[in-house]
């Protein structure tokens, strides 16, 4: 459990509206995120959960509202600024994991870090050292279409996790996994974060998932409903 949730918060969102055409996604919805702590969002299907972590991480802008980042206003900040946050201090993890499928996973990993400016070599001894920890490094010279679902989500956390970030945002990580494959890329995923004092906004409809998390906040038609404490 993490015991940093007093004090400024480093991420935080208040009174978000975001709408889809006649759509209403978010109506008010406002989250505070701290350093090292892990926050649950859970909610029925098109609570607007998934639009929630969108605009708090920079991918879409919502419509009213403010996303503060170290108070830096995200919602305002242009597109480059939101770019280079999810580059080296954001990360993204979503459901299918979204690995470049021409690659094969120690390139994926790599990625991340020859866009920030590591030189190849270098990229890719950190990238294996990230794929042991996940325990896929036998799987290093594979394609994302070779790996099984359990592998591929967890090359897609080595990818999120390799440059060390600050905020991780989880989209249903375990949405596309049996109870066995989720239940360790739940584990693998909050102990690293553990160690890297990381805060994670993890969206999950699932409570099993959402067990792993220090508080969660449920949505309701794009409203935050109400705050839990985990035990």
């Amino acid at each position: 459990m993490s015991t940093t949730t007093a004090g400024q918060p480093l991420l935080a969102a208040q009174e978000l509206y975001k709408a889809y055409g006649s759509t209403t996604a978010l109506c008010g919805a406002s989250v505070e995120l701290h350093a090292g702590e892990i926050l649950a969002v859970t909610g029925p299907s098109g609570s607007g959960k998934s639009s929630l972590l969108h605009c708090m991480a920079g991918i879409v802008r919502p419509d009213q509202g403010s996303v503060l980042y170290r108070e830096e206003r995200l919602d305002h900040a242009p597109e480059e600024r939101l770019s280079e946050l999810r580059r080296t201090e954001f990360a993204v993890v979503f459901q299918f994991g979204q690995l470049i499928p021409e690659l094969t996973s120690l390139d994926n990993v790599s990625l991340p870090l020859i866009l920030s400016g590591t030189n190849r070599r270098a990229a890719q001894e950190q990238a294996r050292t990230w794929l042991e920890r996940f325990g896929v490094l036998g799987r290093a010279e594979a394609r994302p279409g070779e790996l099984s679902g359990g592998q591929a989500q967890r090359v897609a956390l080595a990818r999120a996790l390799v440059t060390g970030p600050k905020v991780v945002f989880a989209d249903e990580p375990t949405g596309a996994l049996d109870s066995l494959a989720g239940e360790r890329v739940m584990t693998e995923l909050t102990k690293v974060a553990r160690e890297l004092r990381a805060a994670v906004l993890l969206v999950t409809h699932e409570a099993t998932v959402a067990a792993y998390a220090d508080r969660e906040i449920r949505l309701a038609d794009g409203r935050t409903t109400r705050l839990e404490v985990s035990a």
